[in-house]
């Protein structure tokens, strides 16, 4: 549908009137879309690639030759995906270079495979005292269990070490308050899921750091698994399994229904990726739990 300039008559319809040479006002056949393909900002990006490498690649070809050239111009593109890739997460929020969280949402989307699934960035209720956001970076529920995962960027320069199993230290700060936070957030978590599926949910809660060294694989302080926030997907393989295929998925539609998301997009819904990896994981999880039923 052609769009209409203000203060331009209309005629039928609300069609622009058409001038002598039978082309309606506003500029040529397609001018309209190609206006908005440029307001795409993926498109944008790339125009700018295009430019960029173009720029570099036809300098390099002066300097040193065509084969140069190309190869200078190519490297600039694939640099640029690279570095793009690394900001990229389902919530808006996080992309910026320094995200903890993103770095722990990268790891997870390779268990997809394995029947887990992942809801990032899910409310629930605050504590009385103020101790808690409420917010669960990763909730992740598959075929080990449900965990309720918090990422943390920490301070390189300052040890991390536990005392008795009851107390985490980073450098001289007790972090109690820490450990208390994610133990609420996954007792909040476990109840609200509970009540929607009619059974009880066990929702482990961990800490994933980045920064310092970690010098464990993974530790139980005040009940709350505490690893370093590479090992996070190993963390999770290596478990046993302990629901089926029907629980996996009763518990993940009760998930993405009852904790919603902390930062919602304009439109009140999950971020695109994140609703359509749940609709793909939720279809392939039904077929073959259809399948089971049949069998």
């Amino acid at each position: 549908m052609a769009i209409m300039e203000r203060g331009n008559t209309t005629g039928a319809r609300g069609q622009p009137q058409e001038t002598s040479t039978g082309m309606p006002q506003g500029g040529p056949p397609g001018r309209e879309s190609f206006d908005e393909l440029l307001k795409d900002p993926r498109v944008r990006r790339w125009l700018w690639r295009a430019g960029a490498a173009a720029a570099l690649g036809l300098a390099a070809s002066v300097l040193a030759g065509v084969r140069i050239g190309i190869t200078v111009a190519v490297a600039a593109v694939v640099a640029d995906v690279v570095r793009r890739s690394r900001k990229d997460s389902c919530v808006p929020a996080w992309q910026k270079s320094s995200a903890a969280e993103r770095r722990t949402e990268k790891q997870l989307r390779s268990l997809e495979k394995g029947g887990y699934h992942v809801l990032h960035a899910r409310a629930v209720p605050r504590d009385d005292d103020g101790v808690s956001d409420g917010r669960i970076d990763h909730l992740v529920i598959g075929p080990s269990g449900v965990y309720a995962i918090d990422s943390e960027k920490w301070d390189k320069r300052l040890p991390v070490r536990t005392l008795s199993h009851r107390k985490l230290f980073h450098g001289p700060f007790n972090k109690k308050d820490r450990l208390d936070e994610a133990r609420w957030e996954a007792e909040q978590a476990s109840k609200i899921i509970a009540g929607r599926v009619g059974f009880e949910v066990p929702v482990q809660p961990s800490v994933a750091i980045y920064g310092p060294s970690i010098p464990w694989k993974v530790m139980r302080v005040r009940d709350v698994d505490v690893y370093a926030g590479n090992r996070a997907r190993g963390y999770l393989r290596r478990r046993p399994k302990v629901l089926t295929e029907t629980d996996i998925v009763r518990i993940y539609q009760a998930a993405q229904t009852a904790l919603p998301p902390k930062y919602p997009d304009s439109t009140g819904q999950l971020g695109s990726g994140d609703a359509e990896t749940g609709r793909l994981d939720m279809t392939k999880s039904k077929k073959k739990m259809y399948a089971d039923n049949e069998k």
